[in-house]
């Protein structure tokens, strides 16, 4: 089992411990950040959604545009672009890419974030009903070697054929993220790989374990499993944790400055339930999950943190990776920085230690 690792690319530099400067769309941070990712040894980077921020599909092009071989992993929402012209639009910029696109589909858990995009569905459930039906389309769009009709509830079209079709014969990828029954159902009708957050080693064995149950109920091989966390790495472990203090103090001092709290409202998706709940029993969980961040903005993103030296962390990944998890998706506080620091010695640390374990099982490393 191949491991992939993913970073994330924003649209200005900007964290939790980072306070904003300059435009929101910042052209110059995201070419430097693209390149730094491909030259730090990471298969692909996230481009995140939501329903203020610049657009992610133009912002991906942009990025492909500025680097060679780095993959991108575009976050989209079904509900407010019709799935036959999404469809196109991704084979178009994979075509141009020469298949270096990727498919993040979030549903999402606000409903009042979504009421700004203008949805009407506020039942959860219902939500993750339309997602499936978009990706039933997406999908058909993609593959259909002659026009074809669908009729759902959420949509219908008819005679519907994409002249473009994904580069390569095993089309587009589809990540999918969302921890509610609703969403491991959709999951495993649908999903190429399944993203979790930095979960406990129990909690990423209780959700690998549903979403494989329900790709068997639908007839599928069980998807790839990505981990997002956030590396907090340093020479020694007694400099990581310090520097783990530094920047919980920083980012609680912050706050009101980068926006990055909790939700006045009270809300929480279910995977930020999850984390939350994990942070509820300790600010250190396993060997080195750090959940301080989690507790402190509520946990809306991922916010839970792996601690220690570069060996100690690509020692939990080397754990996570035993579990099942073959993709990780990592970014740190200080943006640029940190994936600059992440290529140096936890990647390649990573991807030896993967290795050697696959050597002594006799895996094929794909």
């Amino acid at each position: 089992m191949s491991i992939e690792f993913i970073g994330f690319i924003s649209n200005n530099n900007s964290s939790e411990t980072v306070v904003r400067e300059g435009p929101i769309l910042n052209p110059t941070h995201i070419e430097t950040v693209a390149k730094a990712h491909e030259n730090a040894g990471f298969d692909r980077a996230l481009l995140a959604f939501h329903s203020t921020s610049p657009d992610a599909l133009q912002v991906a092009q942009h990025v492909l545009n500025h680097t060679e071989r780095l993959n991108v992993l575009i976050a989209q929402r079904p509900g407010f672009t019709a799935p036959t012209l999404l469809a196109r639009q991704f084979a178009v910029l994979d075509q141009f890419s020469r298949g270096r696109v990727a498919l993040h589909v979030i549903t999402g858990g606000n409903a009042t974030e979504l009421r700004q995009d203008g949805n009407t569905l506020d039942d959860k459930d219902e939500r993750y009903a339309r997602t499936s039906e978009f990706l039933d389309v997406l999908k058909l769009e993609w593959t259909s070697d002659k026009p074809f009709s669908y009729k759902g509830r959420y949509y219908q079209v008819e005679n519907a054929f994409s002249q473009v079709k994904p580069y390569r014969p095993e089309g587009i990828r589809v990540y999918f993220g969302g921890a509610s029954d609703a969403a491991i159902d959709v999951a495993g009708k649908h999903a190429d790989t399944f993203a979790l957050w930095g979960e406990s080693y129990a909690q990423v064995r209780d959700v690998t374990s549903r979403v494989h149950n329900a790709a068997v109920r639908q007839g599928r091989p069980t998807p790839r499993f990505s981990l997002s966390v956030r590396p907090i790495i340093a020479p020694t472990e007694k400099q990581a944790w310090e520097k783990a203090e530094e920047i919980l103090a920083r980012a609680t001092a912050l706050q009101d400055k980068t926006g990055y709290r909790k939700p006045a409202d009270g809300h929480a998706t279910a995977g930020a339930r999850r984390l939350l709940a994990l942070a509820d029993q300790g600010s250190r969980i396993d060997k080195r999950l750090w959940t301080e961040i989690a507790k402190l903005t509520g946990a809306n993103s991922n916010t839970t943190a792996l601690v220690g030296t570069p060996e100690q962390v690509a020692e939990v990944f080397g754990d996570y990776y035993d579990l099942g998890i073959s993709h990780f998706l990592i970014r740190g506080f200080d943006p640029l920085i940190d994936a600059i620091e992440y290529g140096r010695e936890l990647i390649p640390l990573t991807r030896e230690l993967v290795a050697k374990r696959q050597a002594v099982r006799g895996e094929a490393a794909e």
